[in-house]
C-alpha cells in the first residue's frame, strides 16, 4: 500500500513499487470512496506508476513545480497516508528541508533530497514547496534522509511508460477449479462484467448484473487462499478466501470456506450453486489447510 496525487482529470501517479505485482490495486479518494484504474501504465526502473481512472476529479489536480527554483533550506512538505488502510485518517503532511538535488537531469532521475523522516504508506504522494507545487515524489527514506525523484524528472519521463512490467491478470475457466478461481480473481479486479458471465444459466435465474453487483460494492481486495476438487463427478469445488471490505473510512477483514458446484456452458465452467460460510477469527492453522 502507498500514496498518490492526481496529475490530469482521471490519472493518478504513484510509485511503481507500490503497485508492483498488483494487476488490480484500488484507489481510495479523500471522500472514503474508492475505484479501480481501467489502465496502468509506469517506468519500473524509475518506481513511477500512472493509474488511469474512469472518474475525473479535475479540483484534485496538483501543478508541478520545478526543484531548480528550491533554495537550501527551503521548507518543503510530504504529504501522504502512513500504514495505508491499517490507519484510518486523514492525510498526514510531515515537514522538512530542501538539502539538494542528485543525479543527472539528463538520465532522467534527478532525486531530491531533503530531512524529512517518511514512513510507510507515504510511498508515492507529493512533495511540495511553499506555493503547493509538486517539486517531487516520495521515494525512499532512511534515518532522517528522504528521496524524491523530481518532478522535473517526472515529466521528462512521461514518454518511457509502458504496460510492459504491469501485472497482468491471468485466469483459465477451462477446469472447474479454474473457474472458481477466476471468479474470485475478476472480484478483486473488480472487473464485474467477466465476473458476471462466469454465472450460470441456473443461476441467473434468480439474479441480474445490477443486484450481483451490489452485493460486492464495499469489497476493496479478495485473496484466494486455495482451491481443491471436493467431487470430480459433479464438478464441486471447495474454496478458501478472504475478502476486505472498505465500510465507513475503515478496512474490515471477513473470512470464508466452502463449496461452489460448477456446469460446463459454452466451453467453459461456470457457478451454478453456492455453499460459502463465513469463518470467525481462524487460527493460523486454516490458511494451510486446504
Amino acid at each position: 500500500e502507498g500514496s498518490g496525487f492526481f496529475v490530469a482529470n482521471n490519472q493518478v501517479l504513484t510509485s511503481f513499487h507500490v503497485i508492483a505485482d498488483e494487476p488490480s490495486p484500488k484507489i481510495i479518494l479523500p471522500d472514503g470512496s474508492f475505484t479501480t484504474p481501467i489502465e496502468i501504465s509506469g517506468n519500473k526502473e524509475a518506481d513511477l506508476a500512472l493509474l488511469m481512472i474512469k472518474e475525473e476529479h479535475a479540483d484534485k489536480i496538483l501543478n508541478f513545480g520545478s526543484p531548480r527554483n528550491l533554495t537550501p533550506n527551503e521548507p518543503l512538505l510530504a504529504a501522504g497516508y502512513p500504514w495505508g488502510t491499517d490507519l484510518a485518517g486523514e492525510v498526514t503532511i510531515t515537514k522538512g528541508i530542501f538539502n539538494s538535488i542528485r543525479g543527472s537531469a539528463e538520465d532522467g532521475f534527478e532525486i531530491v533530497q531533503t530531512n524529512i523522516d517518511l514512513v510507510e504508506g507515504m510511498s508515492g504522494g507529493p512533495i511540495v514547496d511553499q506555493c503547493g507545487d509538486v517539486v517531487g515524489i516520495n521515494t525512499a527514506s532512511l534515518s532522517g534522509i528522504s528521496f524524491f525523484i523530481s518532478a522535473d524528472s517526472i515529466q521528462n519521463l512521461w514518454p518511457t511508460f509502458s504496460t510492459q512490467d504491469i501485472a497482468k491478470i491471468n485466469v483459465d475457466p477451462s477446469t472447474p477449479e479454474g473457474a472458481v478461481a477466476a471468479f474470485y480473481t475478476y472480484l478483486k479486479a473488480r472487473r464485474m462484467e467477466e465476473g458476471f458471465n462466469l454465472l450460470s444459466e441456473a443461476y441467473l435465474q434468480k439474479t441480474n448484473f445490477e443486484e450481483w453487483t451490489n452485493r460486492f460494492k464495499d469489497i476493496l481486495d479478495v485473496q484466494i487462499f486455495g482451491t481443491r476438487m471436493e467431487d470430480e463427478r459433479r464438478n464441486i469445488v471447495f474454496v478458501k478466501f478472504s475478502t476486505s471490505n472498505w465500510v465507513n473510512g475503515e478496512r474490515q477483514e471477513h473470512y470464508y470456506e466452502g463449496t461452489w458446484q460448477t456446469v460446463l456452458e459454452d466451453g467453459i465452467y461456470k457457478m451454478y450453486r453456492s455453499n460459502i460460510k463465513e469463518v470467525f477469527d481462524p487460527g493460523w492453522e486454516w490458511f494451510y489447510e486446504i
